[in-house]
């Protein structure tokens, strides 16, 4: 990850932290400026519009931490099942943000089945990546990413709302990937666990 990108998000979350717990009116001015420069900082290295990035972190309250993202690895004939995302027009696995209320396996499924139309059980945690230690395109937020074995016990294929296309690729034939979401060194990894069961959980 990129000195500033650290930077501005460690800025960022020490004013969050500061605007939550400060009482001074003194103090909770500063941390607002600190938190106007996290802005300014993240809006000279991206393409964002700094009044966008003012919102995104305006919208956050509470002491921040990582966002979590869940994904789930659904094999069949050594293939991996993957779907066309809307927003991109490139491809992941299926999965997105953990909701409120429901746990990583029970995200997992419910993902599975709104963007690819299969009814699956999650049979194994492969992995546990912290997104900054990855070849992902730089954000404003820290994320952990989740990936979750899966078995298809129903369901057909069918795309969903935020999907347009369902198909399993072999490990050597990937397509053109979302890398927002995964890249293909990650689902490069995630075959090794289809090759290699008794494989251990990988993190970080």
């Amino acid at each position: 990850m990129s000195e500033w990108l650290d930077w501005a998000k460690r800025i960022q979350a020490l004013s969050q932290a500061g605007l939550t717990f400060s009482k001074d009116v003194y103090d909770l001015e500063r941390y607002e400026e600190l938190r106007n420069i996290s802005a300014e900082i993240m809006a000279v290295h991206t393409e964002l519009e700094i009044e966008k990035i003012k919102t995104l972190f305006t919208n956050e309250t509470g002491y921040q931490t990582p966002k979590v993202d869940v994904r789930g690895a659904v094999f069949k004939n050594n293939q991996i099942l993957l779907v066309k995302e809307n927003i991109d027009d490139k491809w992941s696995l299926p999965g997105g943000f953990c909701d409120i209320g429901l746990s990583p396996s029970e995200n997992v499924v419910k993902e599975i089945k709104e963007e690819a139309g299969y009814d699956v059980v999650p049979v194994k945690l492969l992995a546990v990546l912290d997104k900054n230690k990855h070849d992902h395109p730089p954000e404003a937020y820290h994320y952990y990413k989740i990936f979750i074995q899966c078995e298809i016990i129903g369901g057909n294929p069918t795309i969903g709302i935020e999907t347009n296309s369902i198909k399993f690729f072999s490990k050597e034939n990937l397509p053109e990937l979302s890398i927002n979401r995964n890249t293909e060194s990650q689902i490069k990894r995630l075959f090794d666990f289809l090759e290699n069961p008794d494989k251990e959980t990988i993190f970080d």
